[in-house]
């Protein structure tokens, strides 16, 4: 007989990290997923028009599984969430073809970079958009890291131009997200619905024109572009899932092992230029990031522990 007070094996806590980890370690191989569709031809302009197809048939079958039309209908019907999601969608799309063509240009190293960047960007953008107060350990990461960034745009001579498209785009989208709330699936729906019609006219064009890779591949690397869909969706799914069953706190300190995946591949897999110089201005990141972990992770104990009093 089940024993009510038997305590479950994995608890929703622990659920939730192991859901967060199967989320980054995906985002995090990303680079060597999206280095595989362009060694078959594809530019990264077809990717992104792919990706976005595949991404928005895949997020309709979401959509209909889990019962939530109704929702995406409702959200299409209000004006505001509508022109919040369509400049949503325009920053994710040019997220997205940024990373692509940062893979496609062997630059992995400068991907992983940006989403280092990425929460502090955040927090400098909802402290002027949003008017949200900025601590002083926060102050010292956004220094650090902007330290970081002049150091290789000055002393190492290469301006990390796609850390910061993707950093500052990432921020805005998020930004905007936060705005114009709405459940993950109906989101994801929304946003890929949004961008179809631009890469379905894309990819019509490039066919009139004679250049579409996707119509000379073999069966196998059609099957792999048409898992792009998937691959998109599901870790969002999973992010989703963990954010339900874990503390925020908890899962803003996992993040940074998806950009930490990166940048091992670009280092050993990849085998990118990675000198002194550049270390340097990479180490002041990390140290801005470590900052920021520290503040954020003192701040949630004491939310925790004011909680915990006020429920006593």
């Amino acid at each position: 007989m089940h024993n009510p007070s038997t305590k479950p094996l994995i608890t929703d806590a622990q659920q939730g990290v192991a859901l967060a980890l199967s989320c980054y370690i995906v985002w995090g191989i990303f680079p060597l997923y999206w280095g595989v569709i362009g060694s078959f031809g594809l530019s990264a302009d077809q990717i992104l028009a792919q990706r976005i197809v595949w991404s928005s048939l895949f997020a309709i079958i979401l959509v209909l599984l889990c019962r939530q039309v109704n929702t995406l209908l409702g959200a299409i019907s209000q004006g505001r969430v509508l022109v919040l999601f369509a400049m949503a969608s325009f920053i994710l799309s040019f997220n997205w073809l940024a990373y692509i063509y940062g893979v496609s240009i062997n630059r992995v190293l400068d991907t992983s970079l940006g989403y280092f960047m990425s929460p502090l960007v955040s927090i400098f953008l909802a402290r002027v958009f949003l008017g949200e107060r900025i601590n002083g350990s926060q102050l010292i990461a956004l220094i650090l890291a902007a330290l970081g960034v002049l150091w290789l745009a000055i002393l190492s001579g290469d301006i990390p131009w796609i850390a910061l498209i993707l950093s500052s785009t990432w921020g805005i989208y998020s930004l905007l997200r936060k705005k114009a709330s709405l459940p993950v699936v109906p989101g994801f729906a929304l946003e890929t619905l949004l961008m179809l019609p631009f890469a379905g006219a894309y990819l019509w064009w490039l066919q009139a024109q004679d250049a579409l890779v996707f119509s000379g591949l073999g069966p196998v690397q059609l099957g792999i572009v048409m898992t792009t869909g998937v691959v998109t969706g599901l870790p969002l799914l999973l992010f989703a899932a963990a954010v339900k069953r874990s503390s925020l706190g908890t899962i803003s300190m996992l993040q940074y092992i998806s950009p930490t995946i990166q940048f091992l591949i670009g280092i050993f897999i990849l085998h990118e230029s990675f000198d002194l110089t550049r270390f340097f201005g990479y180490l002041l990141v990390w140290l801005a990031v470590i900052v920021f972990c520290v503040s954020s992770y003192k701040q949630y104990s004491a939310t925790k522990q004011h909680t915990a009093r006020k429920a006593a």
